[in-house]
């Protein structure tokens, strides 16, 4: 059995090897043989030159020698295996006739383990060569345990110390020399230490060293030292006292280990943590910790704290452009612009004031990226408002000179918003709030300019986003509802035709469609709610019809984004089928505008609903900038003369003219024409003077509720509309055909 192997005294797997060595025949024949008895591979040699051979080509378990044997006798064969490598600690057990105390003391000299006086009692002998295999087996097991725990220090950069508060000094282990860089034959003593540090962290560690060492407490503390060759390491230190019986203290014992790469890592998260990967600026998260630091030391010394956000005016369209790399470059060179207009400051700060009580929270002052294209500056310290514009009018000036990106020369501007503790809000929450909304109030102002916030401004915002909350919950509470402005043929005075026009009915009162009509447009509710004024349209449509036979159709708006849906005509087409009515009982009416915005997108669209059987009106016809050659080739029934045009007419030969020329282009096209807006008789005069008989406006019945129609139609019968005929005596023949 190996010494390594476990051993045990009555069951053992494999027999211990001993070399027994003894010039006595008899006497090595019988100590053989007794031990074999007893549970030993037993190997003899006769001489100690005998006893070296073998044992340069065999490894016993333990060594029995004769201390007296003529040659190399037992001590000098000792001597000789102690000196050969391997065999340092291997057990030898000195078997000796002389029981004096020379013999003895020279047995250990010579490296012998144990000694034993000769003599027949097998079972002592063999009983001592047992209890020296247990103790080399448990000292084997301890070196190899020191042996893991010291290459477990190296490879965690750590060794252990010893001082003794009188007398003993400062005691590194190996491990602990090479944590200093330093090597077996040197000794530091604790001001060696000390001196590594540097120099303005030494008085600081010094007071430490004194409060641990007179108070008996437990030291434990980060320390930088530059090694010997140059390196610099941060290194923790861990040392718990040692007390005497007295419960005075009389030392420490504790460990110094390398950190440097730890704090390496954890710097690094807590970089990236705090601050933006690719400007290097503090990010949002630490922009709202010093935001708050810096309030703090506000509210204590009684000044203004202002926060600029930034947000650049044309970045999307170069992104967009010259692509994301040039992007990132444009970024980089904003963020080095912005940190010249500002003292910056690159520290992660933990506390507010610097090493003498100074005004520490200057050094809070940063610019930081929120994110994408905006940026926000914080200023810890301002007089007034005043001070906060002018670097936000420096913001502006620097990022107003060109920029290179992607290769190109770029200019960039910005748009700039400013607030101011404590005037515009007490948390950095409110600030951050307040200074976005002053910056939005910059980019509707024309961009390339600085606004400070404007608590009228934001109240008009909250109650946008009260309006954009509450529109959105509008159609599943039911409280869009479709009111009807019915068309006039001024000739008989009937009505010939409705549009359909939403109102919003929010707790009992209408909301004007100016006021939530371009809402709904920018949210994108505008879809849904219009497909919603189709359904509620044809519903309406059938009622009329079965009620007093209504045969024409009801117009409803289509805005131009709800022709980017790829299933727009199916779906108007289940809705009439569901509802049960002609595709002629509605009118789609899309505006100008609208139409000329994507005329690719929307004439193949166009043409289907036109071959359901839906006629197509442009409404505001005038006020955009169509194509006549785009025209000609749109499957449109109706063109709508624009209320700016009508207004004038009778008063302003321009407007006149604007009208006639419409109606002779929708009398050379075949289509009809319909003017809205009509508030006046010499309106509705001039009109049909001019070749148009069909009419809309506040002359004739202003928008009303459905129910509302069925009573308006019957006073019409009793009291019916101006007529021309009727009216103006033959009027209409002064005029061409009518359209």
């Amino acid at each position: 059995m190996s010494l390594y192997a476990p051993f045990d005294d009555d069951t053992a797997v494999e027999q211990p090897r001993v070399l027994l060595v003894d010039d006595d025949e008899v006497n090595l024949l019988l100590t053989s043989i007794a031990l074999r008895e007893r549970g030993f591979s037993i190997v003899e040699a006769s001489s100690g030159e005998d006893a070296l051979q073998r044992i340069s080509d065999w490894l016993p378990d333990v060594v029995v020698l004769d201390a007296v044997m003529p040659g190399l006798d037992g001590f000098q064969t000792c001597v000789e295996l102690r000196n050969m490598p391997g065999y340092e600690s291997i057990p030898v057990l000195m078997l000796t006739g002389l029981d004096d105390e020379a013999s003895i003391t020279r047995a250990y000299e010579v490296g012998a383990t144990d000694f034993f006086v000769k003599c027949n009692q097998w079972s002592l002998l063999a009983g001592r060569l047992r209890y020296l295999l247990r103790a080399s087996r448990t000292r084997h097991e301890l070196e190899r345990s020191k042996a893991k725990l010291a290459r477990a220090q190296d490879l965690a950069r750590m060794g252990s110390f010893d001082w003794r508060r009188e007398g003993g000094g400062l005691a590194f282990s190996l491990e602990g020399l090479r944590v200093f860089g330093m090597g077996p034959n040197d000794h530091p003593g604790l001001r060696q230490i000390v001196r590594m540090m540097p120099r303005e962290d030494q008085p600081a560690f010094r007071r430490i060293l004194r409060d641990v060492i007179d108070h008996g407490t437990v030291l434990c503390n980060d320390i930088q030292v530059t090694l010997q060759d140059g390196r610099l390491r941060v290194l923790h230190v861990e040392a718990e006292p040692e007390f005497n019986e007295l419960a005075n203290l009389i030392g420490y014992t504790g460990i110094v280990q390398d950190v440097t790469d730890r704090r390496m890592a954890e710097d690094k998260i807590k970089h990236l943590a705090n601050f933006d990967t690719l400007t290097g600026l503090p990010n949002r998260r630490q922009i709202f910790w010093r935001s708050e630091r810096a309030i703090e030391h506000a509210k204590r010394n009684n000044h203004r704290v202002a926060l600029l956000q930034i947000g650049l005016d044309r970045f999307k369209v170069i992104n967009e452009n010259l692509g994301h790399h040039a992007g990132d470059e444009l970024l980089i060179e904003v963020s080095r612009r912005l940190r010249n207009c500002v003292r910056h400051s690159e520290q992660v700060m933990e506390g507010g004031l610097d090493l003498h009580g100074h005004r520490g929270h200057r050094t809070l002052e940063a610019v930081g990226r929120l994110g994408a294209d905006e940026f926000v500056v914080l200023l810890p310290e301002v007089i007034d408002e005043g001070e906060a514009m002018l670097t936000a009018h420096r913001v502006l000036d620097s990022l107003r000179e060109p920029m290179m990106a992607g290769g190109q020369e770029c200019f960039i501007t910005a748009s700039v918003g400013v607030s101011c503790f404590p005037g515009h809000g007490l948390t950095v929450a409110d600030l951050l709030r307040h200074a976005d909304v002053a910056m939005d109030l910059a980019k509707s102002h024309g961009r390339n300019s600085s606004m400070l916030y404007d608590p009228q401004v934001a109240s008009k915002g909250r109650v946008r986003l009260d309006l954009d909350t509450a529109l959105h919950k509008a159609l599943e509470r039911n409280e869009l509802v479709l009111y009807y402005q019915p068309k006039i043929d001024v000739r008989t005075s009937q009505m010939v035709g409705a549009e359909a026009l939403m109102r919003w009915m929010r707790d009992g009162k209408l909301i004007p469609p100016g006021d939530f009509i371009p809402l709904a447009e920018a949210t994108g509710l505008i879809n849904e709610m219009s497909l919603w004024a189709i359904t509620e349209a044809a519903r309406q449509a059938k009622q009329w019809q079965q009620k007093f036979g209504f045969d024409s159709s009801i117009a409803v708006n289509l805005p131009s984004r709800l022709f980017e849906r790829p299933d727009l005509v199916d779906t108007i087409e289940q809705i009439l089928k569901a509802e049960g009515v002609a595709p002629r009982a509605i009118e789609l009416e899309i505006t100008e505008t609208g139409l000329m915005k994507d005329l690719q997108g929307v004439v193949p669209s166009l043409h289907k609903l036109n071959q359901l059987g839906i006629e197509i009106s442009i409404d505001d016809f005038g006020t955009g900038y169509s194509s006549l050659a785009y025209l000609t080739s749109l499957p449109i029934s109706e063109l709508k003369i624009d209320r700016s045009f009508v207004r004038d007419l009778g008063t302003t030969p321009q407007s006149s003219a604007v009208v006639s020329a419409i109606i002779a282009l929708a009398r050379a096209l075949g289509l009809r024409v319909i003017a809205e807006g009509v508030e006046q008789v010499s309106q509705m005069e001039v009109l049909y003077n001019l070749g148009c008989q069909i009419c809309q406006g506040f002359l004739f019945a202003r928008p009303m509720p459905p129910q509302d129609i069925d009573d308006w139609l019957q006073q019409l019968q009793q009291s019916p509309l101006p007529r021309i005929e009727t009216d103006f005596g033959g009027l209409g023949s002064m005029a061409g055909k009518p359209i």
